[in-house]
């Protein structure tokens, strides 16, 4: 287990892949550790071994004076041994005929395994974030599987997701996303996710409502801006999913800052009306090291129905995957 002294073990599952290469060096920099050294778990399934060996021969070539120590592994159980944050971004994509339950079961399996590999090997106060689709469900999956981690413990990002939100609501007030506080996203990191702009601030005033321009275009853009950039550059978001990657590390480890919070998938616990049972994203802050669900916010009709869209969803997929579940 790593001491105070000691650098921080993080490990990233996927490591070869498109979202892991354009993550791992930001890590390695000590960009989400804040300058402080750290040591790369670089996990990758066989096939991709020697990918893997490629990867790790360019951060050696980087001579980066923050990475302490790499350590490469196709088995999660020597992968995740001692690790303090656990980046799950490795899986499958849905292939040509594929239908979501398959690949609810598929990447499911894959969780699973990773969720007692976790128990069995990572510091007892591990930190996890769920990236690889269908996150919220696999972070559940591989919560489940931990039985003897908090449940606390694991999360799944839609920081991506909030970033887009706060990116396209500051081009419409024409102001720098670093003035928009306050965004949201509920539930999903799936098509039925609602991004919410109605509690939100702009340079310390709250926002005008323009229900019509949230509801035909704000909503629909940021559900469809994965697809979009996929038909566009021919793949799927990378270099802004590792982004988020870091902002959601860094919040948790850092906390959120005052008078603002950012959107986190954690465990439903009945929050806004949605009972226990599945990852939910919610508007949450954090500190020492924990997550908060902000509370007591006054929702409309619209918000309500959304929400409640969006975690009928989550009961379907729970339902698909039952049989993974302890």
């Amino acid at each position: 287990m790593t001491t105070v002294n000691q650098p921080p073990r993080i490990a990233v599952t996927g490591s070869a892949g498109n979202i892991g290469y354009a993550l791992i060096f930001r890590i390695a920099s000590g960009q989400m550790t804040g300058g402080r050294p750290v040591i790369l778990h670089l996990l990758e399934i066989e096939p991709m071994r020697k990918v893997l060996d490629a990867v790790a021969m360019e951060l050696e070539d980087c001579a980066f004076p923050t990475l302490a120590d790499c350590v490469l592994a196709t088995d999660p159980k020597p992968g995740f041994r001692d690790i303090d944050i656990a980046l799950l971004v490795g899986s499958k994509p849905r292939g040509k005929g594929m239908e979501r339950k398959d690949l609810l079961q598929s990447n499911g399996e894959i969780f699973r395994t990773q969720g007692r590999a976790l128990n069995e090997n990572a510091s007892r106060d591990v930190k996890v974030l769920v990236v690889g689709n269908p996150a919220n469900t696999n972070a559940l999956i591989a919560s489940a599987n931990a039985p003897d981690l908090d449940a606390r413990q694991f999360t799944c990002m839609t920081r991506l997701d909030h970033n887009r939100g706060v990116a396209m609501l500051a081009q419409r007030l024409g102001c720098a996303p670093a003035d928009i506080r306050k965004m949201i996203i509920w539930g999903n990191h799936s098509s039925t996710q609602f991004p919410d702009p109605l509690h939100c601030e702009a340079g310390g005033r709250p926002v005008k409502a323009d229900m019509e321009w949230i509801k035909e275009t704000f909503v629909p853009s940021v559900q469809q801006r994965g697809a979009r950039i996929i038909e566009a550059r021919g793949a799927s978001s990378a270099a802004s999913a590792a982004s988020a990657v870091i902002d959601h590390i860094r919040s948790w480890m850092d906390g959120t800052p005052p008078g603002d919070w950012t959107s986190a998938g954690v465990a439903a616990d009945g929050s806004y009306g949605v009972k226990p049972g599945v990852m939910f994203s919610y508007p949450a802050t954090a500190a020492n090291g924990d997550w908060r669900i902000v509370q007591d916010l006054e929702l409309n009709d619209f918000e309500r129905s959304m929400i409640a869209a969006t975690d009928k969803e989550l009961r379907e997929e729970r339902a698909a995957i039952e049989n993974l579940l302890p």
